[in-house]
């Protein structure tokens, strides 16, 4: 057994300390802090616009919708 095995033993069951300062912030709002963002604005509609391109040049590449039924 290596010194590392019991180095929190004496903190590992205590509980978890409360705010002083400041109250807990809701979890709904704590959520929301690290929900996904539009990093790229407009990204989607290059995207967009590359994907009929690509469509319009290659049709020969992707089959009808009744094909694939």
């Amino acid at each position: 057994m290596n010194g590392f095995d019991h180095r929190y033993d004496d903190i590992i069951a205590l509980p978890h300390p409360d705010p002083k300062r400041h109250p807990r912030m809701p979890r709904a709002e704590r959520a929301a802090q690290f929900a996904p963002f539009a990093a790229l604005t407009g990204f989607e509609g290059v995207i967009e616009d590359a994907a009929e391109r690509h469509l319009a040049d290659q049709p020969e590449m992707y089959s009808p919708e009744e094909d694939l039924l």
